[in-house]
């Protein structure tokens, strides 16, 4: 689903315009993203958590080449999710030999 189809979605649950719908994600996204870039968490209760967490310094080996590199520390978002998400999609889905199934 892209952010045009949730957009869609949204406005059928909700009884909202596309319009509005769409304005309501965006200012959710939005609040999410800006509170990741003041470092903090965003927790939303049987949801999960998006966080942001370091990553250190590292030394990989470039397939192509061969050779060792040197990878930056860097920041990056993380999105955990709650155990009550977690449980759903066990519910609701299995693995298959070509990926997610619907059970």
């Amino acid at each position: 689903m892209n952010k045009g189809e949730f957009i869609d979605r949204l406005s059928d649950r909700t009884d909202l315009t596309k319009k509005e719908a769409r304005k309501l994600l965006d200012s959710v996204l939005d609040l999410i993203q800006e509170t990741l870039l003041q470092g903090e968490e965003v927790k939303l209760v049987g949801f999960g958590k998006f966080a942001v967490r370091a990553r250190k310094a590292s030394s990989r080996i470039n397939p192509q080449t061969r050779r060792p590199i040197q990878v930056a520390a860097k920041v990056v978002p993380l999105f955990r999710p709650g155990k009550e998400l977690k449980r759903q999609i066990e519910k609701k889905l299995k693995v298959t030999p070509k990926g997610v199934a619907k059970k």
